[in-house]
């Protein structure tokens, strides 16, 4: 069953196409395509509070070449979804309005709970060795997810203002950083007894650069080997040598950066990254919908 979801970032805007089953008792997503688009909204919105009219028409322009993909690919079912820089963006509606009157695309904008609990809903994996609890983590442009469960259960989630975007335009308070430090360290006698999964761009192509692919596991150490490793290159250099698109070789340093200072914070020696992100997600919760019809 062809399902279709849109999810719109801070960095990027991605359109995902994909089949969603049963097998064993467990709903599995096969990709069928993705598209993904620099929209870099928050460059804007981060600075200046709004969406700049230049990046509001090219942003529209995206949505109607969306939405023709969508007719044409004809799934059973779609979603579109927003998150940190249409939070936060003082002229959303305004350009969603617009966007629902010419294309008759409607896009959500999602709070950051809700946002963690579709993330976290999303990548439940079976540990090889299995612990107590788990915690979730999903880093944006504008703002980092995290998750905390034990035995499957949440026990507490939270959305803090850190993101890729925001650090590069240096609009991430000190007070955030410890906020965070503090609202991980209520568990600090816990820490032994976590998992610790993430999600996002970024962490899947560090794990891919630096991890145990086959394992989908990136420990500590070759984190922090790959954060240093890029941080000392010009973002000329992580494109010519990686492989890097622009809107990827420029955030992909600040990722590592708050990947690793959660890691560290909760003592975690390695992070599951199961390469499955919010669009993910929106297909998974479309199928579970449908079935439930």
């Amino acid at each position: 069953m062809l399902f279709a979801a849109i999810d719109i970032g801070s960095n990027a805007a991605r359109l995902l196409f994909a089949n969603a089953y049963d097998k064993d008792g467990i709903v599995k997503l096969d990709k069928a395509s993705l598209i993904r688009i620099p929209t870099r909204l928050g460059e804007d919105v981060y600075n200046d509070g709004i969406i700049s009219k230049e990046k509001a028409k090219s942003f529209i322009k995206t949505m109607k070449a969306f939405k023709l993909l969508i007719d044409v690919y004809q799934p059973i079912g779609y979603i579109a979804c927003a998150t940190a820089a249409m939070r936060e963006s003082k002229n959303s509606e305004e350009i969603l309005s617009k966007i629902k009157k010419e294309t008759g695309l409607k896009i959500q904008i999602i709070e950051g709970r809700q946002e963690a609990e579709i993330l976290r809903n999303t990548n439940r994996i079976i540990f090889p060795t299995p612990k107590h609890y788990a915690l979730f983590m999903d880093v944006g442009g504008g703002s980092v997810e995290l998750s905390i469960e034990r035995e499957g259960k949440l026990l507490k989630q939270k959305s803090f203002k850190v993101g890729t975007l925001r650090m590069l335009n240096n609009k991430v308070k000190n007070k955030v950083w410890s906020d965070m430090k503090m609202w991980l360290e209520e568990y600090d006698s816990k820490f032994h007894d976590f998992h610790i999964v993430g999600t996002g761009g970024n962490i899947n192509r560090l794990c891919k650069l630096y991890g145990n692919n086959d394992r989908q596991e990136l420990n500590i150490g070759n984190l922090e080997f790959g954060y240093q490793q890029l941080k000392n290159m010009s973002i000329e250099d992580r494109i010519s040598h990686y492989g890097f698109r622009p809107d990827r070789a420029d955030v992909i340093v600040p990722a590592a950066y708050i990947y690793r200072f959660v890691m560290n914070t909760v003592k975690a020696s390695s992070i599951f990254v199961p390469r499955k992100g919010l669009a993910d997600g929106l297909i998974l919760k479309q199928y579970k919908e449908y079935k439930r019809l």
